[in-house]
C-alpha cells in the first residue's frame, strides 16, 4: 500500500493565542514533528492543508455578531496572514504538498482544497498512488472529522490518529470517534504504529 499522513490544519489561528484556539494545539505540532521524526519511510506523501480565507461569507460572524460556533465562526486563517501559517511547531519534509481551503466558502473536509496547481487533495493523492491516508491535526469534531469521512468515501482505507489530534469540546470526541468507527474509518495512535 501507498500511505499518506494528511496534517489537517495545524495553523497559528487554531493553536494557543490564536482566534480560534484549540486547546492543546501546539502540543499536536510538536507531536506531529515527533511522529514525522520517529517514522522514517512510513508515509509516502506528506500533506497538509490549511483553511485559506479571502472571503468565506457566512462562514464567519457579521461584524459586531456573536459567532454560534456551529455554522459562524470568529475570523480565522485568513489568506496570507500569520494565523492562517501552519504553526512553527510543525517540521514537516522538504517534499510536503500544501493544499488550501475555503476561499470563498466554509471548508472543512481537506478534499475540498486544492494545491498550488489546482489539483484537489483526491487528484494530489491519485497521482501520487496513494491508496491508504492517515489523518491527523485539528479540530477533531470538525476538520479531521470531515477530512476522514471523505477519504472513505472517496475509497482510501482511512485511519485517525487521534494522539495527534486535538478537539474544540474534548467532550464531543467520544461521539466523533464513534462516528468514524461506524463510517469505516480505523481510529488508532501514533504511539502504536
Amino acid at each position: 500500500m501507498t500511505r499518506a499522513l494528511v496534517i489537517v490544519d495545524v495553523q497559528n489561528d487554531f493553536c494557543e493565542g490564536g482566534s480560534l484556539a484549540v486547546a492543546g494545539g501546539a502540543a499536536v505540532a510538536g507531536a506531529i514533528s515527533e511522529a514525522l521524526a520517529a517514522n522514517p519511510g512510513r508515509w509516502d506523501l506528506v500533506v497538509t492543508t490549511q483553511d485559506w480565507h479571502v472571503d468565506p461569507g457566512a462562514h464567519f460572524a457579521a461584524a459586531g455578531a456573536d459567532p454560534d460556533f456551529t455554522d459562524t465562526w470568529p475570523a480565522h486563517c485568513v489568506a496570507g496572514t500569520k494565523g492562517a501559517a501552519l504553526h512553527p511547531a510543525l517540521r514537516l519534509p522538504a517534499d510536503v504538498v500544501s493544499v488550501r481551503k475555503g476561499e470563498h466558502e466554509a471548508a472543512y473536509s481537506g478534499f475540498e482544497g486544492h494545491d498550488p496547481a489546482g489539483r484537489s487533495l483526491d487528484e494530489v493523492l491519485r497521482a501520487s498512488g496513494v491508496d491508504e491516508i492517515e489523518v491527523a491535526g485539528l479540530a477533531t469534531s470538525y476538520c479531521d472529522r470531515a477530512t476522514a469521512l471523505d477519504g472513505v468515501a472517496n475509497g482510501y482505507a482511512t485511519t485517525l490518529l487521534f494522539d495527534l489530534c486535538a478537539d474544540v469540546d474534548p467532550a464531543a470526541t467520544p461521539a466523533t470517534l464513534a462516528e468514524l468507527e461506524r463510517s469505516g474509518v480505523r481510529i488508532t495512535r501514533a504511539a502504536d504504529l
